[in-house]
């Protein structure tokens, strides 16, 4: 019988993450996991029915951990609506991937793995396109200038500065990639005016 504690699962999956971070997704296995968690032998098998439970429930995992509470979010609308206020929720969301860094080096484990697992494929397809949904529906819904496809453009290009910083660190320094994110807003937004500038234009 799998057991449900949350409590342990949710240390489980944390171990997890460190493990495909390390080590790979070859490298989490049932063993692997229970070191890790530092758990008696045999607990991580009475919790995921098989490997690919425990690969797709650790991904699931990561975006739990990577979510903002909801007062990160009550401060994204607080503030004037413009390029500024856009410039400044992009500086802190890279700095919050950045921060959780096994987060995102076990998803990239995930996603390559994913290439040779149609289920887990199915997951992440599932869970990254409503992440990406949310993003667009809380940047159009706030008032901020930009459409649903600058958020894409800054959902691709900031994931692989996130991907260059963490496995590359010595290609760009940390003003570098500062500046990146910067210039990156100000090209995606050049032109466009910012919340209120139109209603006041005419």
């Amino acid at each position: 019988m799998v057991r449900r504690n949350p409590e342990r699962r949710a240390a489980l999956l944390d171990a997890a993450i460190e493990v495909l971070a390390r080590e790979g997704a070859r490298g989490l296995t049932f063993r692997a996991l229970d070191v890790q968690a530092g758990v008696p032998v045999g607990t991580a098998s009475n919790y995921f029915a098989n490997r690919d439970a425990m690969l797709t429930q650790a991904g699931e995992r990561v975006y739990e951990r990577l979510e903002p509470d909801e007062a990160v979010i009550a401060a994204g609308l607080a503030g004037p609506r413009d390029r500024a206020r856009v410039t400044e929720l992009m500086h802190d969301l890279v700095e919050r991937v950045a921060a959780f860094p096994t987060g995102f080096l076990a998803l990239l484990e995930l996603r390559l793995e994913a290439t040779r697992r149609p289920e887990l494929r199915e997951v992440l397809t599932r869970r990254i396109r409503s992440d990406v949904d949310q993003n667009i529906g809380y940047h159009l819904n706030s008032g901020l200038p930009g459409d649903a496809t600058m958020v894409v453009l800054l959902y691709l290009a900031l994931n692989w500065l996130i991907l260059e910083s963490l496995t590359l660190p010595d290609l760009f320094s940390a003003d570098q990639r500062q500046d990146l994110v910067t210039a990156l807003v100000e090209r995606l937004l050049a032109g466009q005016p910012d919340a209120g500038e139109a209603a006041t234009d005419g």
